[in-house]
């Protein structure tokens, strides 16, 4: 893990110096991820700086975009290594989250992990298109969360119907995100939501992300989520009604400044905050 101070650092360049208290238990999660990960395949992101940035100022950035209500349940959809869902539960620790995941290996990874960290949560073990289809499940969280799991297209009928009317969610996105937009926007409306506003960033290495942000305004119609197989042979693609996606707040959030490379050639990036 990073030095103390460079973590400081780079939650001060974030937004979110209140994190930094946090480094103990963030340096414990890099140990675990890196260890677990020589065990099984949980994230090519191994070094410590890489896992600091990549990895947890990643998951974390949303929080300084977005407003979660106090006590806010929500469910990381394909969790995986635990990212986004356990940076923002050890950032936010008055959130009640849930980590689905198809394989047990991986819940068994974040059930130990979130022990030693201190850190309640439940762990789902399910594929995301059956637990829309649960009652247990189905529109019962405030926020859905999903990272580096499927195109928005079919990623908004694995999370949306996990969210309560009049909750959110959140789907971490890659400099295409806004291309997977035009081609979801369809799919977003047929499934209760609405696009509420988009965030352009980029992290301190330079890497273009793009925040989406969805408000479930209408209940999902019961048939969805479908089955994977039916998704992938009928994408939801139909166009969105006119004016559906041009109402959506859009952000330009410009990348921050690299606390890790200060001193290097790199120095003279300049720092921006949020545009």
């Amino acid at each position: 893990m990073i030095s103390n101070a460079a973590f400081v650092q780079l939650m001060q360049q974030i937004n979110l110096p209140s994190a930094a208290a946090e480094y103990d238990r963030f340096a414990l999660y890099c140990t675990q991820l890196q260890e677990w990960n020589q065990r099984m395949n949980l994230t090519a992101i191994t070094d410590d700086e890489g896992v600091a940035e990549k990895h947890f100022a990643d998951s974390l950035l949303p929080l300084t975009m977005v407003q979660l209500p106090i006590g806010a349940s929500l469910v990381d959809v394909g969790s995986g290594a635990g990212f986004p869902g356990l940076p923002m539960a050890l950032a936010r620790p008055d959130l009640r989250v849930t980590f689905l995941d198809s394989l047990q290996k991986r819940l068994t990874f974040l059930a130990q992990l979130t022990q030693m960290l201190g850190v309640p949560a439940a762990m789902l073990h399910a594929r995301a298109e059956d637990a829309g289809q649960d009652k247990a499940y189905r529109e019962q969280f405030d926020v859905a969360t999903a990272r580096a799991v499927a195109n928005l297209n079919a990623l908004a009928e694995y999370c949306l119907p996990l969210v309560k009317v009049g909750g959110l969610f959140l789907a971490l996105k890659g400099a295409a995100g806004e291309e997977e937009l035009a081609a979801a926007q369809g799919a977003i409306t047929k499934l209760g939501g609405r696009v509420e506003a988009i965030h352009r960033y980029a992290l301190p290495s330079g890497d273009a992300r793009v925040l989406i942000v969805i408000r479930k305004e209408h209940p999902t119609p019961p048939q969805y989520p479908r089955t994977a197989a039916l998704m992938k042979k009928k994408p939801l693609t139909k166009k969105p009604p006119p004016g559906a996606f041009p109402f959506a707040k859009m952000f330009h959030v410009k990348h921050f400044c690299n606390p890790l490379t200060l001193g290097t050639e790199r120095k003279q990036r300049p720092c921006l905050g949020v545009g």
